[in-house]
């Protein structure tokens, strides 16, 4: 069948894509941002990308368009779509229909941390020899893909809150019918399409309602909302993990930069895991992931120590280089806690160290400025912020700026932006971009910036 993926170039649409592709299916697709990593991903693929939504873009023997939930009526596209009477779908309806009907699925869901947990789970199945396949909302490094098959009968979904399509308007884990769905936590966010809290709950609690009697829940026993969550109904056995309370699956810090920690199952030491990520919050995702490959069937105290060779996922906290001694990192930032516990897992790392954050607020709920009065807490660790206030933002980013624990700045593009950080930038500096965009190339391009500094200077 050929298909043609409007949206493509999203994270869950090019894993479709990429599914679609290693089927069999004849796959292209369009999409009005196109940057990598999917891009890439794509076109190593073979799939075909056009740029603009225009109904000249599908092919007319197209038999099947997959629509992306980033598209809505009034898009040319989509109005072609519908004028002509062609056979339509949803990512997730296809997803469901022709890849997870028979599978075991392991869904992954919460606020934060599914793409990290989502990528540890399927790393965790691999080592022990389950070969799953996965969904996954951006590159895990130990499998430089986003999607795959895979040849077992497990099937790990980044299980994603956000609605379906212009013509579904439930949230997309809705369709996955999980055997194992971990809940890893629980806040407010999307405020494009939900009004509050109480309204993401009630999403969540339809995919609870979905996950059999013979299955498992896997639940942060440290998350208030997810406790409400299962007030509210539960049919499935739950296990909880956590920290600091009482849980089946604990974790003792060894060093509190999180880099090490000991596993605890029901009171009795498994073991302990060394390291490359940072922060409490990865802990928490190790423990959501450990658990689930338990209730899986496996065996997980040999795999603890292959923890130390999971690379993580691209744009989480990645360190794209060190010129002139400067560390410069890519982080995927779309929620003030997400933002929070990054920066803390630094700041346990390098100590006394400077932090400079350049952030883009460019998520639906940042843009919005949902999230404006906890923007400034959760920049605490870090002793510079400079905000990418573009024109267009319809909130005004100098009261955040004012109440910044360390020096805040505000510019109109990402030039002045470079400009500013390359222009005091000094050998033990940590930069960190966030943002869950593009951010127009900004990251890589200071590392160049400071490259051609080491090699005008002499060094290196």
């Amino acid at each position: 069948m050929k298909i043609h993926i409007l949206g493509i170039c999203g994270t869950f649409m090019g894993g479709v894509a990429a599914l679609a592709r290693e089927l069999g299916h004849t796959v292209e697709g369009s999409d009005q941002n196109v940057y990598p990593p999917m891009s890439e991903q794509l076109q190593a693929l073979g799939i075909a990308l056009r740029s603009g939504y225009l109904p000249e873009h599908i092919s007319a023997d197209a038999e099947q368009v997959v629509v992306g939930n980033a598209l809505s009526r009034g898009n040319p596209a989509v109005e072609a779509v519908l004028d002509a009477g062609r056979d339509y779908t949803s990512g997730a309806q296809w997803l469901a229909a022709q890849v997870l009907h028979g599978r075991r699925v392991l869904a992954v869901a919460g606020t934060h941390g599914k793409t990290t947990t989502s990528s540890m789970l399927a790393f965790l199945l691999e080592r022990a020899g389950a070969a799953p396949g996965f969904l996954i909302g951006g590159v895990p490094d130990n499998f430089g893909v986003s999607a795959r098959c895979g040849a077992g009968d497990a099937f790990v979904v980044e299980a994603d809150e956000y609605d379906t399509a212009f013509f579904d308007k439930r949230s997309k884990f809705v369709h996955y019918r999980p055997e194992i769905a971990i809940l890893n936590n629980l806040e407010y966010d999307h405020a494009d399409i939900f009004p509050d809290l109480a309204a993401i709950q009630r999403q969540f609690h339809h995919l609870v309602r979905t996950v059999p009697g013979r299955g498992r829940l896997i639940v942060n026993a440290e998350d208030p909302a997810l406790t409400e969550l299962l007030a509210m109904g539960c049919w499935t056995p739950a296990t909880r993990f956590g920290i600091e309370v009482a849980a089946d699956w604990q974790a003792q810090l060894l060093q509190a930069d999180g880099s090490a920690f000991e596993v605890r199952n029901a009171g009795r030491t498994l073991g302990e895991v060394h390291w490359g990520l940072l922060g409490r919050h990865n802990v928490m995702n190790a423990l959501a992931a450990i658990a689930a490959v338990d209730a899986y069937g496996l065996d997980v105290q040999p795999l603890l120590p292959q923890l130390a060779e999971f690379a993580s996922v691209k744009r989480r906290l990645q360190k794209l280089g060190t010129p002139r001694g400067i560390s410069v990192y890519d982080d995927f930032a779309h929620h003030p806690t997400a933002i929070r516990t990054t920066l803390a897992g630094l700041r346990a790392q390098v100590g006394a160290a400077r932090i400079r954050v350049a952030i883009e607020p460019r998520s639906n709920s940042m843009r919005l400025g949902a999230h404006s009065a906890e923007l400034a807490p959760s920049l605490a660790d870090a002793d510079e912020v400079v905000f990418l206030h573009r024109p267009e933002l319809p909130w005004d980013a100098a009261a955040v700026v004012g109440a910044l624990r360390g020096q805040g700045s505000t510019v109109a593009s990402v030039d002045a932006l470079l400009d500013r950080l390359a222009a005091s930038a000094q050998p033990g500096d940590h930069v960190v971009f966030m943002s869950n965009g593009g951010f127009e190339g900004a990251p890589a391009r200071m590392v160049e910036r400071l490259g051609i500094g080491n090699r005008e200077s002499g060094i290196g």
